[in-house]
């Protein structure tokens, strides 16, 4: 599948396993939250409950930034531009729930009552330090 993301983005992406920060808005206002997420093939998936998934369901115009840093010195960062999809299907939340949750190494059924969303990435930067 083609995407609007270079190899090296999602080389970094898919890497090891960093938090994310997921912008919402609401009111016109921004709302930014860490969330773990899983990416593959242009699409970036999280579960997520709360204010951000009340969020994305009046305004599915998402940024993600992920950032890699040591010491608070930054590396890289990545920031992907999308679109969220909340997923309202139980067995597709469960499985996405699972794969994110082996990506950092906590039990598949952690935060089972949170819901899927899916965001198309429609741009992505990356910025090396």
């Amino acid at each position: 599948m083609a995407t609007n993301v270079p190899g090296a983005v999602e080389a970094l992406l898919t890497s090891e396993p960093l938090s994310a920060f997921l912008a919402t808005s609401r009111d016109d206002r921004p709302h930014v939250a860490p969330v773990w997420y899983r990416y593959e093939d242009g699409v970036v998936e999280v579960t997520t409950t709360g204010r951000k998934l009340a969020n994305l369901r009046g305004n599915p115009r998402v940024s993600l930034s992920v950032q890699k840093a040591a010491a608070g010195i930054p590396e890289w960062t990545v920031t992907l531009l999308g679109t969220a999809t909340v997923v309202a299907d139980a067995a597709a939340t469960r499985e996405a729930n699972a794969r994110i949750n082996r990506r950092y190494g906590v039990p598949e059924e952690s935060w089972a009552g949170n819901t899927l969303v899916r965001i198309d990435v429609g741009s992505a930067s990356l910025r090396t330090y």
